[in-house]
């Protein structure tokens, strides 16, 4: 947490400074529960809060956007999962990411694992946007390479599905195309010397501007089969994209050859000459690559996730409505059960 991290005392004397009470909740989870969000609105009603600062990655800003909510809309966290059900503006809410993966600073969506029914979901409406977003590089610089790795393959992951929905326009392509060039200019040398202080900045903006592209256009099939890995399996939402990422890349190529093959180019790879399928190809390549660089594990089973467990995981990712809707290959039971193994065995070439 931010405490370990030494950033405690950098975030309080400010606040101190400027004479202005807060209280600290830090009761945060890598894979939140509703509950974190509920407990953290009645520490934020019992001392009269009229503001919620979320400092941290993706879980702290959800649960201080969901607190947010609560304290103007009243009820439980639960009652505003799905889409609209929101329907009052928060107490303001600033956002400082400590990580560059979500774009949570700057979407609004927050993400939460009830625990009722030990499946994922979002809440999602306007209100949830975040009134200021603060992006300080300093933040970031101890970050250890594990996290530094999962959470930057989170940001490209939002900003590659983002570019390839069936959603996105000219102003989501702009922003998508530029987060994944940042990323992919910059994450190996984030991941090399945390000290980095430009690649880090790099890396944080092309994280905004990947939640900025996937609040337009969505995301996509990878997004939807992460959830159960997080829901039934507790494993991190970066590290369940960047695994599962260059396998559902390569099941999409045929539903937009044009735009993967346009993305090995974004990556930093040269396919002057190459045919569009073979070019999408280098694209699944390079994404394979990423991760091998990044030490991000190759494979479901490198994350001990039971084969026979696949079918269940596949039901439940296709009601992960939206994002099923935005990819561009439309994918059945079976189809995802498919992808899930190859994910299992791994890429033959890597």
């Amino acid at each position: 947490g931010l405490i370990a991290a030494g950033l405690d005392k950098t975030i309080r004397s400010p606040l101190e400074k400027s004479g202005i009470d807060f209280i600290v909740y830090d009761q945060i989870d890598p894979e939140p529960g509703l509950r974190l969000a509920d407990n953290g609105t009645k520490l934020a009603r019992d001392n009269d809060c009229d503001c919620v600062i979320g400092i941290g990655g993706g879980s702290a800003m959800d649960v201080a956007k969901a607190i947010s909510i609560l304290l103007t809309n009243g009820g439980r966290a639960v009652d505003y999962l799905g889409l609209g059900k929101i329907t009052k503006p928060g107490v303001p809410k600033i956002m400082v990411p400590t990580s560059a993966g979500t774009g949570a600073e700057v979407t609004f969506t927050a993400v939460f694992i009830n625990e009722e029914t030990g499946s994922k979901g979002g809440m999602n409406g306007d209100p949830l946007y975040p009134d200021v977003a603060l992006l300080d590089p300093e933040l970031t610089m101890s970050l250890p390479p594990q996290v530094t790795a999962t959470t930057g393959i989170d940001a490209l992951t939002h900003a590659l599905e983002a570019y390839t929905s069936i959603q996105a326009h000219p102003i989501s392509e702009m922003y998508s195309i530029r987060a994944i060039t940042l990323i992919a200019e910059n994450i190996r040398a984030a991941y090399a010397d945390g000290r980095n202080i430009q690649a880090r900045e790099n890396m944080l903006l092309g994280s905004l501007l990947g939640g900025k592209a996937l609040a337009i256009a969505g995301v996509g099939l990878v997004h939807a089969m992460a959830y159960p890995l997080g829901g039934m399996f507790g494993i991190a939402h970066g590290l369940a994209n960047a695994v599962l990422l260059p396998f559902v890349t390569h099941y999409n190529i045929i539903g937009n050859l044009e735009k993967h093959a346009r993305l090995a180019g974004m990556l930093g790879q040269d396919v002057q000459g190459l045919s569009l399928r073979d070019a999408a190809e280098v694209t699944v390549e390079e994404l394979h690559l990423l991760n091998r660089d990044l030490g991000i594990p190759s494979t479901l089973q490198d994350l001990s996730i039971p084969a026979d467990k696949f079918r269940e995981m596949a039901e439940i990712a296709l009601t992960v409505a939206r994002p099923i809707e935005n990819n561009p290959r439309q994918p059945n039971v079976d189809d995802i059960v498919a992808i899930y193994q190859e994910a299992m065995a791994g890429a033959a070439d890597f």
